[in-house]
């Protein structure tokens, strides 16, 4: 029987709000910039239950507390701080994209404009570093307060690793799985992986524990981004909020192209390479690009890929002999990683 999240995200959300709180009335329409990010506000400042993200990373840091050992309501600032971490990075990364839209609302940048959106998402980052002192008050010595935000500081720059790869690729058609995969490990994986890390070393891990559930966040990172890169492509625009073929559209160099591109080097063939160097984005220039992905087997090739990193995180989880709720727990939402229709 599935462990109730439901006790989880709910602590986690009145930590997010105790937290997202402007200091005194002249800065509440930052702050409500913020609220509106994370689902909590209309654009107006109106209290809103709105569309927020899976809350996937700061779950993954509480239920790896717990599996190890510790108390997961003292972990809570850090899982807050981690959600914040990622919503700063959404914010930049939808002003980076020029995306206009996030689970079916106007972005924060094309409602407030760029400056602001800039400076809301810098906002979250130091919000995020603030939340982590706050494992003081729930009794972490201080070494331990320190080596967690450490940890996140390196996820941070592993973040803008990751997102300046992604940005460079845009018009390169030579782009290698071994580059998908540096940046996909900083642009996915490292906050993934930062997650579990810090719940074993807030529950008291031994420092291999630690380690092996990194590896796991890392494995999960992986194999989450292929599987979203499929969605991106074949995914149910019904569920996942995004036009059919989105990522093709807009000439994304995720991994099922850069699969299919390399299949057809090696036949002395650039159908889908001269598609993709093209502006064309009718339904038939679509079609084709789908045809060539088909002919290369690209999307099994990519799940086949996502399976293994799957099978790399349970080995890990595994190994770690854990057997409680929240272990059989984190083994239920790895395997639910690949599969997922959003």
């Amino acid at each position: 029987m599935p462990l109730d999240a439901a006790p989880y995200l709910v602590a986690l959300d009145a930590e997010l709000r105790a937290i997202v709180s402007a200091p005194e009335p002249v800065h509440a329409p930052l702050y409500n910039m913020l609220r509106y990010h994370l689902g909590w506000a209309a654009p107006d400042g109106g209290a809103l239950q709105g569309a927020h993200g899976k809350r996937l990373r700061p779950l993954l840091c509480l239920l790896t507390c717990e599996a190890v050992g510790g108390a997961w309501r003292r972990a809570l600032p850090a899982a807050a701080a981690i959600e914040l971490i990622h919503n700063f990075s959404l914010i930049h990364d939808d002003i980076e994209d020029d995306s206009a839209t996030r689970h079916g609302r106007a972005t924060v940048w094309k409602l407030w404009g760029m400056a602001q959106g800039i400076n809301a998402g810098d906002a979250l980052w130091s919000l995020a570093r603030l939340a982590v002192y706050r494992l003081g008050g729930q009794g972490h010595p201080a070494d331990t307060v320190l080596a967690v935000a450490r940890r996140l500081d390196e996820t941070c720059l592993a973040l803008c690793h990751g997102q300046h790869l992604d940005i460079s690729f845009e018009g390169r058609l030579d782009v290698t799985e071994q580059d998908y995969g540096k940046m996909i490990a900083g642009k996915t994986a490292a906050l993934l992986s930062s997650a579990t890390a810090t719940g074993a070393l807030l529950g008291g891990a031994a420092a291999p524990v630690v380690d092996a559930l990194a590896r796991l966040g890392h494995e999960l990172g992986l194999a989450f981004q292929m599987t979203d890169d499929l969605l991106g492509i074949w995914g149910d625009p019904a569920v996942t909020g995004k036009s059919a073929a989105s990522d093709l559209l807009a000439r994304k160099m995720t991994m099922p192209v850069i699969h299919a591109l390399r299949w057809e080097a090696a036949r002395g063939e650039a159908q889908l390479h001269a598609l993709y160097a093209s502006a064309k984005t009718d339904d038939e220039a679509l079609a084709a690009m789908l045809a060539r992905l088909e002919a290369a087997g690209s999307q099994a090739y990519v799940r086949q890929q996502a399976v293994a990193h799957q099978g790399a995180m349970l080995a890990a989880l595994g190994g770690l002999g854990m057997e409680n709720a929240a272990a059989r727990e984190l083994e239920r939402l790895a395997l639910g990683i690949v599969g997922r229709e959003r």
